[in-house]
């Protein structure tokens, strides 16, 4: 049986929400630049925009770009997880750590900041460490039990 840990709703929301930051900004900004004739007056000086006019006026597309580009990594890192499966813990399907190659497990910070270490051989021979927390995975406590039972 493989216990798996999903995509964060944490991280997940934390996308949506520069997602509609920037939206939102650029709407502000569009408005501000073109449409909102009082601040339009204010930031034209003999008859040439200043610099806030003119970075309202420029600003929205690169916003809107940008929450574009949050949506589609979004959408890119939506279906990562950890998985420990029998003989390996796979984190994001391209990692695999088998159990004999973990060196040590550093839970110290697991209660207070919901990361985990590991400690593991790589393929080359090489120990490497890797930091595993809850801001990334739900479901994280049930992976480092199986863990520690695995290599106990």
């Amino acid at each position: 049986m493989a216990l798996a840990a999903p995509l964060s709703k944490y991280k997940k929301k934390t996308f949506i929400i520069w997602m509609v930051a920037c939206i939102g900004f650029a709407a502000w900004f569009a408005y501000d630049g073109y449409f909102n004739d009082n601040f339009i007056d204010k930031h034209t000086v003999d008859g040439k925009p200043n610099d806030t006019l003119v970075f309202n006026q420029k600003a929205p597309p690169f916003l809107v770009g940008a929450a574009v580009l949050l949506g589609a990594y979004l959408l890119v890192i939506r279906n990562r997880k950890v998985v420990a499966e029998e003989n390996a813990l796979v984190i994001d399907g391209k990692i695999n750590i088998a159990y004999d190659a973990i060196q040590k497990i550093d839970k110290t910070d697991f209660d207070s900041k919901g990361r985990f270490t590991l400690t593991y051989r790589g393929p080359d021979g090489k120990e490497t460490d890797r930091k595993v927390s809850d801001k990334d995975y739900d479901n994280l406590k049930a992976i480092l039990d199986h863990l520690v039972a695995k290599i106990s």
